[in-house]
């Protein structure tokens, strides 16, 4: 690969790290990258061309991105290659819907609990997000938001849902990359997890269920609508 191939490819995919940090490392410049937008949903990816820009062995490369597939934030097909994840308009909401129930199901064991340490710990997590300035790092923001959510799982101290935790947070993350494209609004987000949170305050398990049916199927369908209209605009200019 040529110099300016490289920079360009560094320019706008993941930039270099340390051959020292080695798997986690590139792991972790690669998942930026789609959080940030430089690897788009469904993108082509070659282990040549980001052990290149990465600085890095074409063995470590392979070894994080064999990580990120176990995660979903990376399919690998024969023939077909390698390719950031990206989810279609039905799988969204299809996500969107069993989240709701799976947080439907932390939150049963959070109020369970009487001593209020489970939501306690749900408070930390909104803490955590709440305090960010409107203009922090997206990045910073993307795993906040996620650390926030990740929280009402962790409170539950439900050992699946801990464990499903990982494939959760890499289908959130593709879909949060389609949503930030789409309307990078940090006011908005904040807002929309401070009306969540006042719900589970409430500790009404109905107001908190409409809360979370508003907050991610709502959600995701608006999403849906923007990127069918994305569609569209861009079929009309072609």
């Amino acid at each position: 690969m040529s110099t300016h191939a490289a920079d360009a490819l560094g320019q706008r995919g993941p930039a270099p790290v340390s051959s020292v940090s080695r798997k986690e490392a590139v792991g972790i410049e690669i998942r930026r990258s789609i959080v940030l937008g430089r690897l788009n949903p469904g993108e082509k990816l070659t282990e040549a061309q980001l052990a290149a820009s990465l600085g890095v062995s074409r063995p470590t490369v392979r070894e994080a991105l064999m990580q990120l597939t176990r995660e979903g934030l990376i399919v690998q097909e024969p023939y077909r290659g390698i390719r950031v994840a990206e989810l279609s308009p039905g799988q969204i909401r299809d996500i969107a819907v069993a989240r709701v129930g799976l947080d439907m199901l932390a939150i049963d064991a959070i109020l369970a609990d009487d001593s209020g340490r489970r939501l306690q710990m749900v408070k930390d997590g909104w803490d955590r997000y709440g305090r960010l300035p409107f203009d922090a790092d997206p990045l910073i923001h993307h795993d906040a938001h996620l650390d926030f959510h990740r929280q009402i799982w962790v409170a539950s101290e439900n050992y699946l849902l801990v464990q499903l935790w990982p494939v959760t947070a890499a289908h959130m993350t593709i879909a949060l990359a389609e949503d930030q494209a789409a309307r990078h609004d940090p006011a908005r987000a904040h807002r929309v997890h401070a009306e969540l949170m006042d719900a589970i305050l409430t500790k009404d398990r109905e107001v908190i269920h409409k809360a979370f049916i508003a907050h991610t199927i709502d959600s995701a369908d608006e999403l849906i609508a923007m990127l069918w209209k994305k569609s569209e605009s861009e079929g009309d200019q072609a």
